[in-house]
C-alpha cells in the first residue's frame, strides 16, 4: 500500500545497496571470506564536534543471530570521532547488512544530537517533540525514540507512542477552534474540556482569531485551564518574547499564576535560549526530526589479523576513550588505555548481551554532555 521497505525485507538484508549482493556473489564464486574488522566511525579523529550516539537498539536487533562479535558504545553516549562499533567475523556474515545498519545509526544519532542541543539550551523546560510530521510516518518512532534519547519529556505520535510503551501528548490544534468558527473560541474550548478524558491536560491554544493576550484572558475565564499554548506563526508574531511576557504578566494579574504558558512552532536552541525565563515548556518541531543524520561509514581496518585500509583510512582496531578531564581519545586498541573505554560487547555468539532502556540513555546523554563541556551554554 505505501512506499515502505518492511522489517523482514531489513532483517533478511535486502534493505541494501545492489554492490554488496555482488560482492558476496563474487567472494563465494572465488572462495575468499576473510575474518575482518570493521569500524563505524563519523570522523577518524577529534574535531571538537560531540555528537550523540542513537538507534543503538535497531542495530543490535539486525546484526544479532549472525556469527560476528560486535562492540558499540552505549546508547546516549556522546563522541567526537574514532569508532562507534566495531564488528568482527567473517565479512559475508554481515557484508550485506551494511546499508540498513548505517541508516539506522545515522538518522537516529542526527536526531538525537539536536534533541540534546535542545535540551542543554532549556534545561528546565518541559520538552515536547512535535516534528513528526516532516517525517516518512514509518520513521515517527525513529524520531521520537531519538528526542527521548536527547532529553526530551514527551513527543505527541499516537502509533509511537504505542511502540515505545509512552503516551503521546498533545491537546487541540488550530483546526478544533476553526471549527467551531470565529468568534467562537470559547465553545470550542468548552467542548473539548467536556470532551476528552479527565487525564488530559486542559491547555488551551490561544492564538487562532484574535490577538494572543485577548484569547489567553478569555480561556481562562471560559474553562479551569492547565496552561495556554501560543502557536503563532513567525511571519505574525513580531517580538515572541514580548508576547510571552505579556501573556504571563495577564494571567499573574488576573490571578491565574498556576496556569503554564507553553510556545511551539519553528522553535531551536536558540530560541530555547531567549524564551526558557518566561515559558514553562516548549513544542520543538522541525529542529530535531529534520537533523542532518550523521555522516557514519563503515570500513575494514584488519584481515585475518593484519591492519589494512583504503586510502584516507586508519588500518588497525581502534578504541575510544573518555579521559577524566572529559576529552575524546581514540588510540590504536594495542595501545595503552588513555582513559575510560567506550567501546562495550552488544553481541556475542549470535545473542544481544545488553538492555536498552530510553530513560537511562537520556540521563547518560545529559551527565556525559556536562562531563565533555559540549559548549552549550544550558
Amino acid at each position: 500500500m505505501f512506499d515502505i521497505v518492511p522489517p523482514a525485507a531489513i532483517r533478511d538484508g535486502r534493505a541494501t545497496d545492489a554492490y554488496f549482493d555482488r560482492t558476496i556473489t563474487t567472494l563465494t564464486d572465488a572462495d575468499r571470506d576473510p575474518h575482518v574488522v570493521a569500524e563505524v566511525t563519523a570522523d577518524q579523529f577529534p574535531t571538537g564536534e560531540f555528537e550523540l550516539f542513537a538507534g543503538v537498539e535497531d542495530a543490535a536487533k539486525l546484526l544479532a543471530e549472525r556469527s560476528i562479535e560486535v562492540d558499540a558504545l552505549r546508547e546516549g553516549q556522546l563522541f567526537d570521532g574514532g569508532p562507534v562499533m566495531r564488528i568482527e567475523g567473517r565479512y559475508t556474515e554481515f557484508a550485506r547488512y551494511e546499508t540498513a545498519l548505517l541508516g539506522f545509526l545515522s538518522h537516529a544519532s542526527g536526531i538525537a544530537t539536536n534533541a540534546l542541543d535542545a535540551r542543554l539550551a532549556a534545561p528546565d523546560s518541559d520538552l515536547l517533540s512535535f516534528g513528526a510530521r516532516h517525517v516518512h510516518p514509518s520513521m515517527a518512532a525513529v524520531v521520537e525514540r531519538a528526542a527521548l534519547v536527547g532529553g526530551f519529556d514527551g513527543f505527541s505520535h499516537v502509533a509511537a507512542g504505542e511502540l515505545l510503551d509512552r503516551e503521546a501528548s498533545g491537546t487541540m490544534p488550530h483546526a478544533l477552534v476553526l471549527c467551531f468558527g470565529e468568534g467562537e473560541q470559547e465553545t470550542a474550548w468548552s467542548a473539548f474540556d467536556s470532551a476528552v478524558a479527565e487525564d488530559v491536560p486542559r491547555i488551551a491554544l490561544c492564538d487562532t482569531f484574535s490577538d494572543e493576550i485577548d484569547e489567553v484572558h478569555r480561556a481562562a475565564e471560559a474553562i479551569d485551564l492547565d496552561g495556554v499554548r501560543i502557536d503563532t506563526p513567525s511571519s505574525r508574531r513580531g517580538d515572541f518574547r514580548h508576547i510571552a511576557r505579556e501573556v504571563r504578566w495577564r494571567l499573574e494579574v488576573e490571578g491565574f499564576e498556576d496556569i503554564e504558558v507553553f510556545l511551539s512552532g519553528g522553535l531551536g536552541p536558540s530560541d530555547l535560549r531567549e524564551l526558557r525565563d518566561v515559558a514553562d515548556g516548549f513544542g520543538v518541531g522541525g529542529y530535531v526530526s529534520n537533523a542532518d543524520p550523521v555522516d557514519f561509514a563503515l570500513d575494514i581496518v584488519e584481515i585475518d589479523g593484519e591492519p589494512i585500509a583504503k586510502r584516507g583510512k586508519l588500518s588497525g582496531a581502534k578504541e575510544a576513550y573518555r579521559t577524566p578531564e572529559g576529552d575524546h581519545r581514540v588510540r590504536p586498541a594495542s595501545a595503552d588505555p588513555a582513559g575510560e573505554p567506550l567501546l562495550e560487547p552488544l553481541v556475542r555468539d549470535g545473542e544481544i548481551v545488553r538492555e536498552f532502556d530510553i530513560d537511562g540513555a537520556a540521563e547518560r546523554a545529559l551527565e556525559d554532555a556536562e562531563r565533555v563541556r559540549s559548549g552549550t551554554d544550558g
